[in-house]
């Protein structure tokens, strides 16, 4: 159920009892607690603002601690902040006064309404009804967003210093009308690695065989190839794996009401043994994790 509260913990890690696996779990886009002062500056109604959301994805990943690894969960919406941006992807035509200079006002996600304080959710509604004080964007970032990337970098390194590799996967949903381009496939699931550059071949082969062998159309890249978190924590010269993970939302979520479908369970079980799946991979490759490291 969505809440809406006053103060509230921004995120949380689900952690372990012990780590035993080099991965991280991440997801930064199935925040549920809506802050009153945010409903009240939109134009868009409790539903609506909802449609950017990956609903769910967090109670999709929930076993991932019972298998050993942390699970970083965000509880501001997307609508509110994202995290999978740059830290300063900021839109002036959004704000009443000027940016700082240092702001990347040009990307093709500012450009799009989709920046760091996004200007719309899904379906190009606009979310505010007037223009927002520069200030609090910087305090969004200030308060949210770097706490939430500096947790992110600790799980990482300290899961890379622990096992000599890291592998995050950063957990999200999709449209369920997205189709691959020139073709009326459509994709279950999508794993990115940015064209290769975030993760080794070995791990997104293994997901996409992993996924397939459970019946679902899995594809790589297209047209999701990863976001900032994928491109920024993926080096895998130095052992550090990155792969984005997209899920049909229609196979789990009536597009409609934005309610859990009776197949939930099914993909939440289906999920859990990708993950084990991808855990015995990467222990078994080569006879050790740190295989992978010297991708």
């Amino acid at each position: 159920m969505d809440c809406i509260a006053g103060d509230f913990e921004h995120f949380e890690v689900r952690e372990p009892v012990t780590q035993t696996i080099p991965f991280v779990f991440n997801s930064p886009h199935s925040g549920r607690i809506y802050p009153p002062e945010f409903l009240a500056s939109s134009s868009l109604d409790a539903l609506a603002i909802r449609r950017s959301a990956d609903h769910f994805v967090d109670e999709l990943f929930a076993d991932a601690p019972e298998l050993g690894a942390p699970l970083l969960v965000a509880h501001f919406p997307r609508a509110y902040l994202d995290v999978n941006r740059e830290p300063y992807e900021l839109d002036p035509r959004m704000f009443d006064g000027p940016l700082p200079s240092y702001v990347n006002i040009g990307s093709m996600r500012v450009a799009g309404g989709l920046g760091t304080i996004p200007r719309i959710v899904a379906e190009n509604m606009e979310i505010y009804r007037r223009r927002l004080p520069v200030g609090e964007a910087m305090s969004r970032i200030e308060t949210i967003y770097k706490p939430y990337h500096s947790c992110l970098r600790k799980l990482i390194a300290r899961t890379h210093a622990r096992f000599g590799t890291g592998i995050l996967i950063d957990c999200h949903s999709m449209p369920g009308n997205i189709r691959l381009s020139g073709s009326d496939i459509r994709p279950d699931f999508i794993i990115g690695d940015r064209y290769g550059t975030s993760a080794s071949v070995e791990l997104s082969r293994a997901a996409m065989h992993f996924l397939e062998g459970m019946g679902f159309a899995a594809v790589r890249n297209k047209p999701y190839a990863g976001g900032f978190i994928t491109e920024h924590y993926g080096r895998p010269v130095r052992g550090l794996h990155a792969l984005q993970i997209e899920i049909n939302r229609s196979l789990y979520v009536d597009e409609a009401t934005l309610e859990k479908r009776a197949e939930f369970p099914l993909i939440a079980a289906a999920l859990s043994t990708f993950m084990r799946q991808m855990a015995e991979f990467v222990i078994d490759f080569s006879g050790s994790s740190n295989a992978l490291a010297a991708e």
